[in-house]
Formats: structure tokens, sequence, C-alpha cells
């Protein structure tokens, strides 16, 4: 059962409009083809009461309503009445699963709770609702009111509710607790159904999920991305690859394909960023960084394991940085279907070091760029050398370059001011070739392109296009990080060119 809806949905800052959940449902069962999906807490607010009935009305004309569940709770009929308003026809009934709980939130007795229970079973059932009921902080049960679980499932196996839902509602459970304890209820209660509802506080919900479904549980409550209240609930990703990677016995009706693209809808409605180093739909996790790994892959695969990034209709990804080396470089270069020289592709090789030292990574967008600036380069002889430059620009200050240049083993030194950095070095430069009594071309056109993404570090090519004396025109470009310094390689390469 995927509880994004509802559980999910109790991420701190987290609200889906009606529309989202909506759509969201529609995905999680005819995409992701979740068996059961739980949407919203009765009672909440006119909004939930609003994306229920138009995800009971979906469901309906789908033959899917009776996979559509709402958390509901021991109120008499309060709850039943906000099901029947809705549509809906699974109801999740919230009750005591430890001693604790019962004495100090609601201060009764076991008996008067079972008693309430078996009243709103009861009542939902005549209204042709089904009941599965929740055992909240069966955990803590567990651990310190033993006594107090038992005496509640022997109560409840005479009810006719279709599933026993068995919450570690504060994440507080060891992967050995949780096989002990699901193994013992599934062991004495063979004719219940136990789902088991895991909570990530300790990291541990996708290793409890594991033992549980070991222990004998036949349902496992999971949510998009992991969300949930505090740390979140067991992811559905991760619990789905380990599942059918660890325990091959077991069968879901899960479309692992389908888990990266509705991981990316929900980041987007809820606003929450997924980690970047989050199992299975984490943007990282199939990208690999060192070049070692990069050439291992090319021969026999030898970094590559079952968790394959196809299987979650993603790609295998090299990036590109100062620890890539060639391989890393030439897997890119082969996705875009690009082949260089194995001279060119030492020199690119170089280039993307020596970015990488200035920028945490180059993308595979950026090659391009990359590849047209070396062997741009590779063609002209460097006659002119810009040395040094300083470039300044201060409020209420006309910018100002300071540059040092060499000219055929001649040095220059000038400073000009401009009505940006770019024409503050034009200026200057424009000074040192009245000196040598040589004339500059126009600047006709300059354009500046970045690769997709929207990246502040991108890489950012300029484009000038110069007009000579003789009309001839003809274009230069330059490649870096910065704007204005990816302007001067471009003069640079032009002033070589004369």
């Amino acid at each position: 059962m995927d509880t994004t809806l509802r559980d999910g949905e109790q991420t701190s800052g987290v609200s889906f409009s009606p529309s989202e959940k909506l759509t969201i449902a529609q995905l999680l069962l005819t995409e992701v083809k979740a068996d059961r999906i739980e949407v919203a807490s009765a009672r909440v607010s006119d909004g939930e009461m609003a994306a229920v009935k138009a995800i009971t009305k979906w469901a309906k004309a789908n033959d899917l309503l009776d996979r559509v569940e709402v958390l509901t709770f021991v109120d008499g009929d309060v709850s039943i009445q906000w099901m029947q308003q809705t549509g809906a026809k699974v109801m999740n009934l919230l009750t005591k699963g430890s001693l604790n709980h019962l004495t100090h939130q609601l201060k009764k007795k076991p008996e008067q709770h079972f008693a309430d229970i078996a009243d709103v079973i009861a009542r939902a059932r005549k209204k042709g609702l089904t009941v599965n009921v929740y055992l909240e902080d069966w955990s803590n049960g567990m651990r310190h009111s033993r006594e107090y679980v038992f005496q509640y499932l022997d109560f409840i196996a005479t009810q006719p509710v279709r599933r026993v839902m068995l919450p570690d509602t504060l994440g507080i459970l060891t992967p050995a607790e949780s096989y002990d304890f699901l193994a013992e209820i599934v062991q004495r209660y063979p004719k219940l159904h136990f789902d088991f509802h895991a909570h990530n506080d300790y990291d541990l919900g996708t290793a409890n999920v594991l033992e549980g479904v070991r222990a004998g549980v036949q349902g496992i409550h999971l949510t998009i991305n992991g969300m949930g209240e505090r740390a979140g609930n067991a992811p559905l990703a991760s619990a789905i690859a380990t599942l059918n990677d660890f325990m091959p016995g077991v069968k879901t009706n899960v479309a692992e394909k389908s888990l990266y693209s509705v991981s990316k809808l929900v980041e987007t409605f809820s606003g929450i960023r997924v980690p970047a180093n989050k199992p299975v739909v984490g943007e990282n996790v199939f990208t690999q960084t060192a070049g070692i790994h990069a050439d291992g892959d090319k021969k026999n695969k030898l970094y590559f394991s079952d968790l394959m990034p196809e299987r979650f209709g993603r790609q295998r990804k090299y990036a590109l940085g100062k620890t890539s080396g060639k391989a890393n470089i030439e897997n890119n270069l082969q996705q875009l279907g690009i082949r260089l020289s194995e001279a060119d592709l030492r020199k690119v090789t170089q280039k993307i070091i020596e970015l990488g030292d200035k920028k945490e990574m180059v993308t595979q967008a950026d090659l391009p760029y990359i590849i047209s600036d070396i062997l741009d380069s590779n063609t002209i002889e460097q006659k002119v050398q810009i040395e040094d430059y300083v470039l300044t620009h201060a409020k209420h200050l006309k910018p100002s370059a300071t540059i040092r240049i060499s000219v055929q083993g001649e040095q220059f030194e000038e400073h000009a001011q401009g009505d940006g950095q770019y024409d503050a070095f034009m200026n200057a430069l424009k000074k040192v070739y009245k000196k040598r009594k040589e004339e500059l071309p126009q600047l006709t056109d300059y354009t500046v392109r970045i690769p997709p993404g929207g990246k502040t570090d991108a890489l950012c090519e300029t484009v000038i296009t110069w007009r000579l004396p003789n009309q001839r025109e003809f274009k230069t470009r330059g490649l870096d990080s910065d704007q204005t310094v990816s302007a001067i390689k471009a003069t640079q390469k032009m002033l070589n060119l004369l």
C-alpha cells in the first residue's frame, strides 16, 4: 500500500492540492501499479474531502474503488458519515496499539476501547464499508506492553476486519526486533492478514521492511521518496528494489520503470527536493565519477551491479571533472555520437581537469562547447598572449580594466575605463594597438550561449563576430564559466588571427 497521499502528506510544509492528489493517485494505481493507496485522513478539511471525492469518482469509473483507502477514527458515526460523503469504501481505523497510548491519551481501559472499536466496525459494515485497523504505537506496545497487544489481537481476531496494520509509529525498531515481533504475531494468528508500516527515524525503514516480509507479513506500507512525518516512511523505490533483488520468492505488482518518473512528479508537487544521493531515484546514484570506474565499466562491466539504471527508466552517467579520466570522457562522447582523435581527446581531458579545479562538475551538455573551443584553438598560432588583467566594477564608478599582453614577444601594459568590464578591456586593448600603429577589427556581433540546465556555474560560450577594414567578417569563440573571461578568450583568438 502506498500512503504518500496520507502519511506522506504529513511531511512538514507539504500540502497537495486536490488536482495534485488525483494525478498522483492515478499514477500510483495505473503506472506504478500499487495494490492499494491511502489517500487522506477523514475530517481534516474541505480540501481533503474535495480531493477524496475526485479520486473516488475516477476510481469508481475505472473499477478501482476498493483499492482506495482513508484513515478514520474511533468516533462513532462521524468518520463513517465523512466516508459516505466522499464515496470512499475502505476505511483504515486508527486504534491504540500500546497500553501507554491507551492509558494516557484516551484514558480508557482495554475493554472500553475494544467495545468502542467493535461499535465503529459494526456501524461501518452496516453502511457497506470495508474495515482495516491500525494499531498505533504497536512497536512500543510490543516492547513495553506485550500482554496488551496480544489481548487486542485476540479481540480483533473476532471482528470482521480485512487487514490488521502494525505500524512502527515512531520508527524505533531495529531489523532484528522487526523480524522477531512480526514473526511471533504471524505465527500466533495465522488467519489474520498483517501489514507492516515502517518509519525511517533511524534510517532503518527499508531494512525493517525486508525483515517484516521475511517474517511473513502480507502487506507493506511505503511512500514515494520516503515522504512522511519527521524522517519519513520507508521509501517505495528502495523497498521494491531491495525485495526484487534479495527476496526473489516474493513478488509485487509494482512496475520498477515507473518509480523514477513518479518520484520526480511528487518532488515537483511537494516542493521537497530528493537528495542527489538518494538510492534508486537520486540524480547521482547511477553516475560514475572516478575515471577508474568508467574504465572498469568498459572492461567487462567491472563496476556494474544488479541495481541497473535501466530497470527504473534511467541511464548510467559518467561525471566530468578533475577525477574523471579519459574513460569517463570517452563514454560521454559515445553517448553524444562524437569521435575524437587521441590527441584531441587528450586535450579535451586536460581542459576538463582544469575546469574541474574551478567548478564542481562539467556536464555532458558542456562537452560540445569544450570540443569546439579546443578544435578552434588547435588551428591558431599563439603570437599574442593576454598574460594578466584586472577587471573592476563598483557602484557609481565606471568599470575599468588593466591589462598586460605580449605581442610577438613585446610587452605592453595599459589601463582604461568603459561602459562595462569587457568594454573597458577592449578600450585598454585599443591603446596597446594604437601604440603599435595597428587597427583592431570592428566588433559587429556578440553572442553568449550556455548549455541547458540553468546552473549558475555553467560553462559559457561567447561567439564574437569581427569585421576587418576590407569588410571581411570572421568569428571567434571563447569558453569559460565566467562570461567576461570567455569573451576575453574569444578576443585573444581574434588577435592571433590578424
